[in-house]
């Protein structure tokens, strides 16, 4: 059975109206025209046609690519925006609305995306209102570079690069000139911006069945903000190489959609359709910028990336690029009140990276920090135990990412598999294993590099703290003992700081019951690596005993009861997994080398 895409609305044929009463009361800078739901226009609330002393600048079309154009009414940009029905043109009664509304004697522009539906109205409105009196320009935006050059009347499609127009528009008017200069600089800017989309999926209209004529494993290049079909549909690539297709089809010299030429100066704007997150937006910015300065030679001096001109829930992004000089620049750094206008991009850029600061003097000396040419007896066990850890810990990671899955964030069996993997590198060149308190301790820098989240916080705690006390002991020789109150002092900064202790359903929970047997069994006089042995059979069974308790500590402290009842706590098992592979790593190392292994 098919059923409309899931949102969160009432009714679907109520959806426009209500946005612009949720938008007014975010921004109390805006308002409304009380002509709803006919009439849907936003307007700045200061303004009035009565009292206005500059260039009133209007845009507007269809709804469903919020925030254009509503968000981006406000001093320095549009002046009202006539909102029509979802992807449908307004129509020339809203737009005759708005134009009494806010156009006083220096008269009106309209900024028009080239869809025929919005020709034809504005044109219409325009028409009417110079009959009665008002002075109106009217600039056409079609700025995609997606398809070939259309032979017919349609023209290009207008993209995103609208918003830099109404930019560049608003803050012409702002700065008090005439209508005509206005126009002037608004048509200019038009045809200095190319954009081109592409997306992973269609997009779902209110009340209706999402489209899928995207397979799971399909994307499409040069698609419409309203879901037309565009240039191809193409396998699914790596972001970078999507990004190298959009820049050479806007920049290409054959359609020569923009007159941008090696050594100009450009913007940037990646935009998101309205399903993309914007993780995904600026990685694609971040694979743009050096791709525009070394392979096009360009210099890039502005970039915009967020969700500028969306298709309701489209996952997808367009890029837009703009020839920049510096009137166009001021135009865009100029101040504005417009609520979706992106801040804190104005002015030169920074270099992007600058180097990590070093610590003032070394701590450690150069020969601490080596792997030794030879390797003693204790460090041999050392070795085996540190790579037994770690590599039941890279076995059991889709294990543990399925049962953090269930009760967390899904990512505990990747992480610690990054923090193994780092450590077994690590460990071939940097640790000093014939010294167990410093190798210790590289171990917590290898996790502390790699491993991010909670779980990377507290094994590096556990390192620094257990570190801390081989090194109080001032002694050349580790004991069981030492290694015994090294995991008591680990255990109890991370209680400390983390919050946690026995029972709250944590790591702890096979940690406290190893540590206690430990420091039981040595204290009984009991052999070392049967100790060890033993504490790892005890750290097992506390693993095991978090499947019957609720969560008081981390992410699953927000799981049901019923969740937790069936699945153990992952970073609970994680510990007993290392911990018991490292107690038979040094059972065994240790026969072979006739030793009384690594807790002598």
């Amino acid at each position: 059975m098919v059923h409309p895409a899931k949102k969160f609305i009432n009714n679907p044929n109520d959806v426009v109206t209500e946005f612009i009463e949720g938008l007014v009361e975010t921004y109390p800078g805006l308002q409304y025209l009380d002509g709803l739901p006919e009439v849907k226009v936003v307007l700045r609330a200061d303004v009035s046609a009565a009292n206005y002393d500059k260039v009133a600048v209007i845009s507007g079309g269809g709804s469903g690519h919020e925030p254009a154009q509503a968000g981006y009414v406000g001093e320095g940009m549009l002046t009202a925006a006539i909102c029509g029905d979802v992807f449908t043109s307004p129509p020339v009664d809203s737009i005759l609305a708005g134009i009494r509304a806010v156009t006083g004697p220096k008269g009106c522009l309209l900024v028009v995306t080239n869809y025929t539906g919005d020709r034809l109205n504005f044109g219409l409105a325009a028409e009417q209102a110079k009959t009665e009196g008002f002075q109106i320009e009217t600039v056409i935006v079609g700025d995609d570079c997606a398809l070939p050059p259309p032979r017919g009347i349609a023209g290009r499609r207008g993209l995103a690069g609208t918003i830099l127009v109404h930019k560049v528009a608003g803050a012409a008017a702002a700065a008090g000139l005439s209508l005509a200069e206005v126009a002037a600089e608004a048509k200019h800017a038009s045809e200095m911006v190319g954009t081109m989309g592409v997306a992973l999926s269609a997009c779902a209209l209110p009340g209706q069945v999402t489209s899928d004529r995207l397979g799971p494993e399909k994307m499409e290049l040069g698609l419409g903000v309203h879901g037309e079909p565009g240039a191809a549909v193409v396998d699914i690539q790596p972001v970078e190489v999507v990004v190298s297709h959009v820049l050479q089809q806007i920049l290409s010299p054959e359609t020569n959609y923009v007159p941008i030429t090696r050594g100009n100066s450009v913007v940037l704007m990646v935009n998101g359709l309205g399903g993309t997150p914007l993780m995904e937006l600026l990685i694609a910015a971040g694979k743009a910028v050096p791709k525009l300065q070394l392979e096009f030679g360009l210099a890039v001096d502005r970039v915009y990336t967020g969700s500028f001109m969306t298709s309701l829930d489209m996952a997808g992004f367009s890029i837009s690029i703009m020839k920049a000089d510096q009137s166009i620049l001021e135009r865009l750094d100029a101040p504005t009140k417009a609520p979706s206008w992106p801040v804190g991009t104005a002015g030169n850029r920074p270099p992007a990276k600058i180097p990590v600061p070093l610590p003032s003097q070394a701590t450690k000396s150069e020969e601490s920090l080596s792997r030794p040419q030879a390797l003693s007896q204790q460090g041999k066990i050392l070795e085996a135990a540190i790579e037994a850890a770690a590599t039941v810990v890279i076995n059991l990671k889709d294990s543990l990412n399925e049962w953090d899955g269930k009760v967390g964030d899904g990512d505990c069996g990747s992480t610690m598999c990054r923090g193994a993997t780092a450590i077994l590198e690590d460990m071939k060149n940097y640790y000093p294993l014939n010294d167990a308190a410093e190798t210790v301790s590289e171990i917590g820098s290898s996790i502390r590099r790699v491993m991010g989240g909670t779980s990377g916080i507290i094994y590096n705690l556990l390192c620094k703290a257990a570190y801390a006390e081989l090194k109080a002991n001032g002694q050349p020789e580790t004991t069981p003992k030492h290694w015994s109150e090294a995991l008591k002092s680990s255990i109890s900064a991370v209680s400390k700081y983390g919050g946690a202790t026995a029972g709250y359903r944590t790591m702890l929970d096979a940690l406290i019951p190893a540590s206690k047997i430990l420091e039981e069994k040595l204290s009984a006089g009991e052999d070392p690596i049967t100790a060890f042995i033993l504490s790892a059979e005890a750290a097992t069974a506390g693993a095991e005993s978090t499947i019957h308790m609720q969560a008081q500590a981390g992410r699953s402290s927000y799981v049901s009861a019923e969740i937790l009842a069936s699945i153990p706590d992952p970073g609970a098992m994680a510990v007993a997994a290392w911990y018991s592979a490292a107690a038979r790593a040094v059972k065994e190392k240790s026969q072979g080398l006739g030793s009384d292994g690594l807790l002598c």
